[in-house]
């Protein structure tokens, strides 16, 4: 695997975001020693089958040295990094792609090389859509500085988590007859004839399987055909319903009366129902408007029904079955939040997700609701690019994607605010997808505002939610990212997640 040789002045810029970093969930250093290469495949291993990172060759731990004393270069050991080269490409089950290897200049402050030119080299990981293991080492998954061995459950879970399996593909103890419905007649309509009986014909287009001489449907067809599948599905610890919530205000009131506007609703059915059910309450409350309290003035919505239909339906198709919660639709004065269970699949993350669009996690369900003779628009990737042109049409901010891994039961929300942005978002989100963060200085620069309505537009973009803090900075050294950026890391890893994006 070549190592790209960067520029001197790339080189300068790259040494100082190194060194001004901690080892974090995606940012490890390691000095370069006989060892080191078994230890670099696990932790490769492990950003892989997290979220990503960066592998830094030649550097001590800060808890061991501190600033440029740091600096040991991979000239202390060359060999053991021609070793990495080579067990690249071939210790790993199954290999990953996308690994980049860049070459850093700087001169070294330690080692047998002290005062003499030397380098860094950076090993880019991307998320990966698979599960690896290293061959005869282990699977390994990333904690926030250092690395894990997953047993065998892990795997497992990593593997519904990551989309490599889907709960839709597996067969459930559910009777036949359920699913032999007015929503089965209108599929068949859509799709064309099947021969044989019901049990056949839902073998032969994969929704069956026989377990134990017993034909059972896939949990698919229980969520495609059954009038009730949230209901037949709750037996097996999942659920299948949309919620609907409207609030009055911006945020959820805590307390024993809710501030909901009025009663949260919920959606049932088969997911072609479904879908269609969700896409006409929303819009019906979005075309209400919002009566702010006080003035008497009525404030519209100004969301394109494509956005909010394509967010409905990604959150159903895309949802993660085998999780008990449903998914929840909140409608607030200034903005709705789709909340959709599990986490994102492949390579999906929350800084990528605008370039890379969305992946199927139940390919089973998107393949045949396709089908239905009135089938919901699935655009496999294209649709959240949609999303994000056409919020820049009407001059919204883009969707906001988070993720919350360490919820009871984790999530992807998805948030459209109904808030046009100022002018400047447009040159301070280019600075961001460029740099990672923004501080108040960059936004003076490439604004030409002055310093306090420079302060206002970071504050005001905190309290949205279209930009978070980033964590360990003083008040006054406070830089900013947006929501689900890598820890700071982004600029690191850009190169790997612009070119690794599905």
């Amino acid at each position: 695997m070549t190592i790209i040789e960067l520029s001197p002045k790339e080189s300068v810029s790259l040494l100082d975001q190194v060194l001004s970093r901690t080892e974090s969930r995606h940012l490890e250093f390691k000095r370069v020693s006989g060892k080191m290469v078994n230890k670099a495949l696990e932790t490769i291993c492990a950003f892989a089958n997290t979220e990503g990172g960066v592998l830094v060759l030649g550097l001590a731990d800060p808890k061991e040295h501190q600033g440029k004393d740091r600096l040991f270069g991979v000239e202390e050991n060359p060999e053991a990094v021609d070793e990495l080269q080579r067990a690249l490409s071939n210790r790993f089950q199954p290999g990953i792609t996308g690994i980049a290897l860049r070459r850093i200049s700087c001169t070294l402050h330690n080692g047998p090389a002290k005062g003499q030119s030397g380098h860094l080299v950076l090993v880019s990981v991307p998320k990966s859509t698979s599960v690896h293991s290293v061959v005869n080492g282990g699977t390994f998954d990333r904690l926030d500085a250092g690395n894990s061995t997953m047993n065998a459950e892990a795997v497992t879970e990593l593997s519904y988590r990551r989309g490599v399996r889907s709960a839709t593909s597996e067969p459930v103890a559910v009777p036949l007859e359920l699913l032999s419905t007015q929503v089965w007649q209108r599929f068949l309509r859509g799709r064309g004839p099947l021969s044989g009986n019901f049990a056949a014909q839902l073998m032969k287009i994969g929704l069956a399987d026989l377990v134990n001489g017993i034909v059972q449907p896939k949990r698919a067809a229980v969520l495609l055909f059954a009038d009730e599948p949230g209901n037949l599905l709750a037996a097996h610890d999942s659920r299948a319903d949309v919620r609907i919530m409207v609030y009055n205000g911006k945020q959820v009131l805590a307390g024993s009366s809710p501030n909901f506007r009025k009663p949260p609703k919920t959606v049932r059915g088969p997911l072609i129902d479904q879908i269609d059910a969700c896409v006409k309450l929303v819009m019906d409350e979005l075309a209400e408007g919002v009566v702010h309290a006080g003035s008497g003035f009525l404030a519209l919505h100004a969301y394109p029904e494509r956005v909010v239909k394509e967010a409905i339906v990604n959150a159903i198709i895309h949802r993660d079955y085998r999780l008990n919660r449903d998914i929840f639709v909140r409608i607030f004065d200034d903005r709705i939040e789709v909340e959709s269970p599990g986490a994102f699949p492949g390579n999906i993350t929350p800084a990528n997700i605008a370039k890379a669009g969305s992946r199927a996690r139940n390919p089973l369900l998107a393949m045949n609701l396709r089908e239905f003779p009135v089938a919901p628009n699935i655009d496999a990737g294209e649709g959240v690019r949609m999303m994000f042109t056409e919020m820049a049409q009407a001059t919204l901010y883009p969707p906001q994607y988070r993720q919350s891994i360490d919820a009871a039961v984790e999530n992807v929300t998805v948030t459209l605010f109904n808030t046009k942005r100022p002018s400047y978002w447009d040159e301070v989100s280019e600075w961001l997808d460029r740099h990672g963060s923004i501080a108040n200085a960059d936004v003076v620069r490439i604004t030409g505002l002055d310093t306090l309505r420079a302060s206002k537009l970071l504050t005001l973009w905190r309290d949205q939610g279209v930009l978070v803090p980033l964590p360990g900075r003083a008040k006054r050294n406070m830089a900013y990212t947006k929501p689900g950026g890598v820890d700071g890391e982004l600029s690191l890893l850009s190169d790997t997640q612009d070119n690794n994006g599905e």
